[in-house]
């Protein structure tokens, strides 16, 4: 073999140069976000009144969904006192306002609970999407 022959080594890749990108749009909006998570710590004027209107909306949300159980399961009396044929109805056996007190009650109550879980995570969504939004 000559010196002619040999395959030439593969050489190195050539590193590039280094580009800095500065995204100042970023740092800015953590910026606003901390100063009102500060607020928030600090109790200022600001932060109370984020912080009044998220439990005024648990209390509506609240207080709304009480109503639902009420005149649900309440208006049930009311409806067999002035209905009492109804109340006369007998289902599978059973009287039906024993099977609705007894038996439909249960899954009533799971869905209104699980409504308002749902409802309350979107409401302390809402207010943590309000606290982190970048101020324009």
């Amino acid at each position: 073999m000559t010196a002619d022959d040999r395959v030439p080594a593969p050489r190195a890749p050539q590193p590039r140069p280094r580009t800095r990108v500065v995204l100042a749009e970023v740092s800015r909006r953590d910026d606003r976000a901390d100063r009102t998570r500060a607020e928030l710590a600090q109790q200022t004027r600001v932060g109370d009144a984020l912080v009044r209107g998220l439990v005024r909306a648990q209390l509506s949300l609240a207080l709304r969904l009480s109503l639902v159980v009420l005149v649900g399961l309440g208006g049930l009396p009311w409806l067999f006192a002035i209905a009492p044929a109804v109340g006369r109805v007998t289902v599978f056996g059973a009287n039906l306002p024993w099977l609705l007190l007894a038996v439909a009650s249960f899954p009533f109550l799971i869905v209104v609970g699980w409504a308002y879980v749902r409802l309350a995570e979107r409401n302390e969504q809402d207010f943590t999407d309000l606290v982190q939004r970048p101020e324009h």
